[in-house]
């Protein structure tokens, strides 16, 4: 049996088992739903008070939820039987606590009795699977943004930056801006963002984002329960705040300006390797226009040196930007468990949760 690959993001899980060239078998929301005592789900409307979120901003926060999720992932959507169990890898966001790698590694091994353990950055592995060992990668997740520079298969900790916003912030934002132009209406989270992943796109660059502000053509919206909301210069502000973060009210720079200030802080004898073998990836990153403007906002960027995106190998699923990590990881499972560079059981029972320090780095 392959090795299970899991990628546990803040709004979707994908896993499935180290088959790199196709895409996972499961790619589910991690958000759950709590049950009541009777077996039933709440008829609560909004849902916002049994909605249950294991991951928040890229870490596992609610340890009891994720390991009934993994439950259902595991033996329900892989397959798995219990007492043959086999081998997992999971990808680890930017700067993971240590504590959170250690209890991962418990909970698989105590908990659900796996035969083999692996766990990797989700930068490194997201240029693994456009082929790269080395780099820069961009990764725009629900919760989170990081800017991890790699070389030679590693991360580079002291450079690396890590945003406490994502796409969920731009989820907000965009309902904000929604709920100015409509008034009257109450659009609940869930329906914006289905909006956002429908008709948000970025502007070619700054001057054509200016224009949109003056006129945009508008177009009507039905949502589910009947209303009709107007959608107009809204759907460029979602992707502009990537690039003019102060839209978001935050002091900083945009995402192209954070990337080079990254790499500068790196050895020169660096630099052109990593700008020069940039990947962006992560769920907001397949927005309309997003690559195209990346790539403008580069040629008027500081750096000597323009950043490039790497382009995703012919052979490789579509819409990799999406779970890259995934196919990352899947391609690093074939590697590691064959070679048992990867944490035994019998590691685990001599050294406990600690061994993950030295065998996944």
């Amino acid at each position: 049996m392959e090795a299970a690959v899991v990628d546990p993001g803040s709004s979707l899980l994908k896993a499935g088992f180290a088959i790199p060239d196709q895409t996972p078998a499961m790619i589910i929301p991690t958000q759950m739903k709590r049950i009541l005592d009777d077996g039933s789900v709440t008829d609560n409307p909004s849902g916002d008070d049994v909605a249950v979120d294991p991951v928040c901003r890229g870490y596992i926060r609610d340890w009891d939820a994720m390991e009934d999720l993994l439950h259902y992932v595991l033996y329900s959507g892989l397959g798995w039987e219990m007492g043959n169990e086999g081998q997992i890898l999971f990808t680890d966001p930017l700067c993971t606590p240590k504590a959170n790698k250690e209890q991962l590694v418990q909970l698989m091994f105590e908990t659900f009795n796996i035969s083999g353990f692996y766990a990797s950055e989700q930068a490194v592995l997201s240029l693994y699977a456009v082929g790269r060992i080395s780099g820069c990668t961009v990764d725009i997740g629900h919760g989170k943004i990081d800017i991890a520079p790699v070389i030679e298969g590693a991360v580079n900790h002291i450079a690396s930056r890590r945003f406490e916003f994502g796409g969920s912030d731009l989820t907000n934002f965009l309902a904000q801006e929604l709920g100015k132009s409509n008034p009257l209406v109450n659009i609940s989270i869930s329906d914006v963002e289905k909006i956002k992943q429908q008709y948000s796109c970025c502007a070619e660059d700054d001057l054509a984002y200016q224009k949109t502000q003056g006129s945009c053509p508008v177009e009507t919206h039905t949502l589910p329960d009947g209303q009709v909301i107007t959608i107009g210069r809204e759907r460029y502000t979602v992707g502009e705040a990537l690039f003019q973060p102060c839209l978001l009210g935050l002091e900083t720079h945009g995402i192209v300006e954070q990337l080079v200030r990254t790499i500068s802080t790196v050895s020169s004898d660096n630099h052109r390797q990593l700008l020069e073998n940039t990947v962006v990836c992560g769920g907001t990153s397949s927005m309309t226009g997003f690559e195209e403007r990346f790539q403008k906002e580069s040629s008027l960027s500081s750096s000597a040196i323009r950043p490039t995106l790497v382009k995703p190998p012919e052979y490789m699923p579509e819409n990799l930007t999406m779970y890259s990590a995934w196919v990352g990881g899947a391609i690093l499972a074939k590697v590691v468990f064959p070679q048992n560079q990867h944490v035994t059981k019998a590691d685990y029972d001599e050294t406990g949760p600690s061994i993950v320090h030295r065998k996944c780095f």
